[in-house]
């Protein structure tokens, strides 16, 4: 069983920075796809960054140039995340997938005002 815990959520002002992590818990055989989504209130999730098992990347528009995805071996994943705005006020779910399942963390809030 698969097991995703997020912290780093928070308050911040608008052109600040916060970076969040995600750690894994468990086994799996190849190193997963990891990645992040978030949620607005009344929205589906929708992908922010992702990062395959080779490393490729892959960010939503509106978020390219601002956060940075990374990864430290096959059980963490971050999301650096620069100049936000107050529109990346949302819900931030980490999200792994390997062996045809995919798993979700429980959601940081990230608040995006002054």
């Amino acid at each position: 069983q698969v097991q995703l815990v997020e912290s780093g959520g928070g308050l911040v002002q608008p052109g600040g920075s916060l970076r969040l992590s995600c750690a894994a818990s468990g086994s799996f055989f190849r190193i997963p796809i990891m990645g992040w989504y978030r949620q607005f209130p009344g929205k589906q999730r929708d992908m922010v960054a992702t990062m395959g098992s080779g490393g490729n990347t892959a960010y939503a528009d509106s978020v390219k140039g601002r956060f940075t995805i990374s990864r430290d071996g096959a059980k963490m994943v971050y999301l650096e995340m620069n100049n936000l705005k107050p529109e990346d006020t949302a819900v931030y779910y980490c999200q792994l997938w390997t062996g045809g399942v995919n798993y979700w963390g429980q959601g940081t809030q990230v608040i995006v005002s002054s």
